[in-house]
Parts: structure tokens; sequence; C-alpha cells
């Protein structure tokens, strides 16, 4: 019989067979706590390449489509203040400063969200009032002043050895422009904000806008200056034979709240200096623009033209007309058309920064929103504006 519990080597001695079993139990257990180990190591390694990715992505610059910012914190953080009211987010939010972004007031409790702040200054501009032809600075002070000469230095003809004598020196006036604070007092119920599919931004910014532009253009065209704007209206109007600086001047269609014919038009066309001529506009409201459209020359040709391209203003004698809702109507004695170099003529100045209050509690159950702007205007070239006045003198 044979014995299988020993085994011959090359050399002849014996192995034991449990022997051998034991060792190829050991390689197997060492080869898979080797196997586990690289597993582990691998899987360690993997985890670090994912950790290192997505800081390189958090660290990246943020983007500048509409559709990216949308989720960007600044903007998580204003819409969890406005339905809740809670600031956490807001107090340890950091903006990277190539960000489009408004500081928040120094003094405190205010807030400035920046889509807010830039839609209403859209909406701003693109509203139909002063402000897009006049001259629009931001100041960080409470008032801005404006330097003018509006005299002409002395001038004398000489000859090679004639005494040269002391000519004219011009005068320079200051006119100081205060800034008014503009306000509006928009509410939701917070029922209302509470619902996460109601946009909260572009609401807030529709109704502030709307408020701020209707104010403003009152205010640059009639304001008594009191806590306002003053209007170029506001200022004394002279017939422009007797224009003096300091007053605006005006020249009579020479009937009684009647346009008699587009000679009038011609007339305050040329009564202002050529200088501001070739930047001029018509300022008029809605009623009198068409009245102004009716009107042709001699060779049955309208004066009016309206714009060629798509956003382009219309145009009367070959210069742009704004439509100026607050201007007044066609009447007797009334100064209904205006026309000028608005850019030198009348001056905006407005602080940069947009202030929004979130009040929770004076209106229950409703949620006030607070919105602050300082702005103030007033003339700066009076010689750089005249008026069409519908009477005979």
């Amino acid at each position: 019989m044979t014995d299988h519990s020993k085994t011959a080597l090359a050399d002849g001695a014996a192995v034991p067979a449990d022997q051998i079993s034991t060792a190829l139990q050991g390689f197997v257990a060492e080869l898979g706590t080797f196997k586990t180990d690289l597993q582990s190591k691998l899987q360690k390694q993997e985890e670090r390449l994912t950790m290192l990715d997505r800081k390189s992505l958090s660290t990246a610059r943020p983007a500048l489509a509409m559709a990216d910012t949308a989720g960007a914190p600044h903007q998580k953080a204003f819409n969890a203040y406005l339905r809740s009211g809670d600031d956490d987010a807001l107090r340890g939010l950091h903006l990277e400063g190539k960000a489009l972004s408004t500081a928040v007031a120094a003094d405190g409790g205010y807030l400035v969200d920046p889509q807010t702040s830039e839609t209403i200054q859209s909406v701003l501009a693109g509203t139909a009032s002063l402000r897009n032809i006049a001259n629009v600075v931001t100041v960080e002070a409470t008032s801005y002043d404006v330097l003018v000469d509006h005299s002409d230095v002395g001038t004398g003809w000489a000859t090679e050895t004639a005494t040269v004598s002391e000519t004219g020196t011009p005068s320079v006036d200051r006119i100081s422009i205060p800034l008014h604070e503009l306000s509006a007092l928009p509410k939701a119920s917070q029922r209302l904000l509470d619902d996460s599919a109601f946009d909260v931004d572009t609401w807030l910014a529709g109704r502030i806008a709307d408020k701020f532009s209707r104010s403003e253009a009152t205010a640059f065209v009639a304001g008594d200056g009191i806590d306002k704007p003053k209007g170029f209206l506001s200022h004394p109007i002279v017939d422009d034979a007797s224009f003096a600086w300091g007053s605006i001047g005006y020249v009579p269609t020479g009937v009684s709240g009647d346009l008699n014919g587009g000679d009038a038009i011609i007339d305050l066309v040329y009564a202002l200096g050529a200088d501001y001529r070739a930047n001029g506009t018509f300022v008029m409201n809605s009623k009198t623009a068409g009245a102004v459209r009716k009107l042709k020359d001699n060779d049955g040709r309208f004066l009016w033209s309206d714009g060629l391209a798509a956003g382009e203003p219309a145009r009367l004698l070959g210069y742009p007309v704004v439509i100026a809702e607050d201007m007044p109507d066609i009447a007797a004695g009334s100064h209904a058309i205006a026309f000028g170099d608005f850019a030198k003529g009348y001056t905006v100045a407005e602080r940069p920064d947009l202030r929004v209050l979130r009040d929770p509690f004076s209106a229950k159950p409703h949620v006030l929103f607070y919105a602050t702007k300082r702005v103030g205007g007033d003339v700066t070239d009076f010689a750089a504006i005249k008026l069409l006045k519908f009477d005979v003198s």
C-alpha cells in the first residue's frame, strides 16, 4: 500500500502533505490581504482625486451668463432674506471682486441685490424722460457742483508796435446740485414671498423702477427744487429777446393756444445758438406730438418723420423728439415744447447705491420693501434750452 502522507523531493527527502496544504493556505491568505490593501489604496486615491476636482471647480471664476449666476451665493442669500428675514447667509457672504456686486451700506440694516439694482437702473435708462438726453453723473457726496463760464474773454486787434491794453476776464459761476432722496415702498404678503415659484427679484425691481421713473421724470421737468430735483420749467421764463443768465428764453407762436403753423417751430430752432443746435432735441408730451405731426410745409410734406430703424426716435425738422408726458399740454400761455442741447443744459447727479430695507412688522401680514435712491438735477447752462410759448407774445 502507498503512503500519500509524504511527498518525495528531488534529493530524496520526504515532505508531509499537510505542511504543503498549510503553506498554500497561508499564501492564499496573504494574497487576499494584499488585494484588499491594494483596493483600499486605490479607493483612497480615487477619493482624493475627486476632492481635488471639486476644489478646482469651486474656485473657478464666475461665469458671465445669467443662467450660471441664478444660483449664485448672493442670490440665494438675498432670496432667503426677503422670504424669511434670515440674514445669516448675508453675514457670511463673501463676494469675489470680479463679480457684479454692490456693497452693503456701512450703517447696517440695508442690503443691495446686484440683479435688482441693475434691473432698476436699466429700466430708468430706458424710460422716456430727460435722463436719456441730459448729462448724468455719479457722485459720492451730498451735492454736485458745476463750474460754468458763460462769459467771453475780451479780445482786441493789435499792431506790431502798439501797446496791448488789458482785456476783460471771464467770470465763472458755480451751480450746486443737491441730492435728494427718492423712495418707494412696495409691499407683498408673506404667503406670496414664501411661494418659491414666485420671482421676488423681478416683481420688486419692476415696482421700484416704475415708481422711481415716474417721480424722476416729473421732477426733471417741473420739480420745484424743494426736497426734489429742480425742473427746467421751474426757472424764470422770459422772452428770448430779454434773455439773461438764470432764466430760460421763449419764442412765441403768435397765436394764443395754437401752433400757428410750422414757422414758430423753425423760429424756436434758430433761437438756439449754433453750438447748441448741432445736438438739439425736442421735448414734448404725446398730445403735443399728435398736433405737431400734422404740420406740413408749403409743398405738403410733413415736418415730422418717424425713426428709420427700431428704437430710433422720431424727428422734427431733422432733430430727434423725446416724449416726456410731464410737459404741459398746448394751451394759452403754456410752454408745451422745449428745444435744446440738454446734455449741456441739464445735469442729473445721483449716488450709485440703491438701498432696500425689508420691514415685516409695520404692515402685517404684508412685508414692506423700503427702497431709497439719492438723485438731484438742475439746469447748468441756461443758454442751451429754449421754449415755445403758445401765446401772442
